[in-house]
């Protein structure tokens, strides 16, 4: 395999976590007793780029199907995230009714909707059709196709250039980064700005989230790199925000190489930080795997020991990040009977792989367990919060990366 962006022979490996299901291939009861399709799991980086990309199995439409499960409202954070979002980078551009918005990775309308709500003409691009419905019911017009050069080239030419582009938590997920990256710069207008969201590989080092790593993930960025992807297609990045989403991310600021735009001060200071953390350097890889078990090994021993005193374990949340970790660890439901989740198109399915059953969260209000282990850790206080009832009453709630700890 080649690297995705420069073309170098990947010989490298970052971590090795098996065979898995896609992490958002969540089955029925009758899919139970159909064959499953498993890929391997597998992490390499680029010597050259430092680009960390998983190997190629798995193809995008076999990764975001009609009936992805993922609905980014689900998250009360998350759409106060996003609220803020449109109202920082409203004022900050001075965007307004003759301006022009598109999301790439829409999903089911929960920035897009916020644009509406303030008269800024907006276009939502989003493949799977069952988040491109609910959105359309907000009253936002969608686009249902992946996004690429040659869409970014047929939306100009029809004169629907964007004066922002908006990519959360999209830019890991392309297979083709630099022909996304192209396409970015075919739709954004000269003096437009393009920002994308992604979590950030530096604190995915640090904090050991291996759990993040998932097939619909192609990609595990630094600033170095994107900076990289983003000078291939002319484009600069102007501006850099450290976010405390998933974990730790970036929100870059992107336009055309050209634009009348000043480079802040953040951009190479974080550049330096990441040099300065090792990240152009092998012996950073190195190591990873050994931290990934350990977490691994832990959460099975924490299991194994409640199962033995007879204690009850729940989980909550059906994340990708949660499915990473139930598949690396062989957990099935004789360890964790039922996850919970918010999501009504996750519930009364199965998660991928461990089979485990996807509950509504009134299960653990009428038969609270010992534990609760919140498999999406970057809302761990969140979740507590929502059941400060069952916290009263003795119930327990701990994450596990990066390393098991009550919340």
């Amino acid at each position: 395999m080649r690297c995705r962006h420069c073309g170098q022979s990947l010989r490298h490996s970052f971590v090795d976590l098996g065979f898995a299901p896609p992490s958002n291939a969540y089955l029925t009861a009758e899919d139970l007793d159909k064959p499953e399709v498993y890929y391997p799991l597998r992490v390499k980086v680029c010597d050259r780029c430092w680009l960390v990309q998983t190997e190629d199995y798995a193809r995008a439409d076999e990764l975001f199907r009609a009936d992805y499960a993922y609905f980014s409202s689900t998250s009360s954070s998350w759409l106060a995230h996003a609220a803020e979002y449109v109202r920082m980078i409203t004022e900050r551009l001075g965007l307004g009714p003759e301006s022009n918005v598109i999301e790439l990775a829409s999903n089911d309308g929960y920035l897009l909707k916020d644009f509406v709500t303030a008269g800024i003409p907006c276009l939502g691009v989003e493949p799977t059709e069952s988040t491109a419905d609910a959105a359309e019911q907000l009253g936002i017009p969608v686009l249902r196709e992946f996004f690429s050069e040659s869409l970014g080239r047929r939306l100009a030419g029809e004169g629907r250039s964007a004066d922002l582009i908006v990519g959360n938590n999209v830019y890991a997920h392309v297979p083709d980064i630099n022909d996304f990256t192209r396409g970015i710069s075919a739709v954004l207008k000269p003096a437009g700005t393009v920002t994308l969201e992604f979590p950030h590989l530096m604190p995915l080092i640090d904090r050991t989230q291996f759990d993040t790593i998932y097939h619909e993930h192609f990609s595990y960025l630094s600033l170095t790199t994107v900076s990289r992807i983003f000078a291939a297609a002319n484009l600069r990045i102007w501006d850099v925000d450290e976010l405390q989403t998933h974990g730790g991310s970036l929100r870059v600021y992107g336009c055309h190489e050209a634009a009348p735009i000043a480079t802040t001060d953040r951009v190479g200071s974080i550049l330096a930080r990441e040099r300065q953390f090792g990240l152009t350097e092998l012996e950073t890889y190195t190591g990873f795997q050994d931290r990934a078990d350990r977490v691994k090994n832990d959460l099975l021993a924490f299991l194994v020991e409640q199962r033995r005193a007879d204690r009850r374990v729940a989980a909550y949340g059906a994340a990708a990040k949660g499915n990473t970790l139930l598949n690396y660890a062989g957990v099935k439901p004789d360890l964790l009977p039922y996850v919970c989740d918010a999501a009504p198109a996750k519930q009364g399915k199965f998660m991928p792989g461990s089979h485990i059953p996807i509950y509504s969260p009134e299960a653990l209000r009428n038969n609270p367990p010992d534990y609760v282990v919140i498999l999406p850790w970057n809302i761990a206080a969140e979740v507590r919060d929502h059941f400060d009832d069952l916290v009263a009453a003795g119930v327990r709630f701990l994450t596990t990366v990066p390393e098991l700890s009550f919340v």
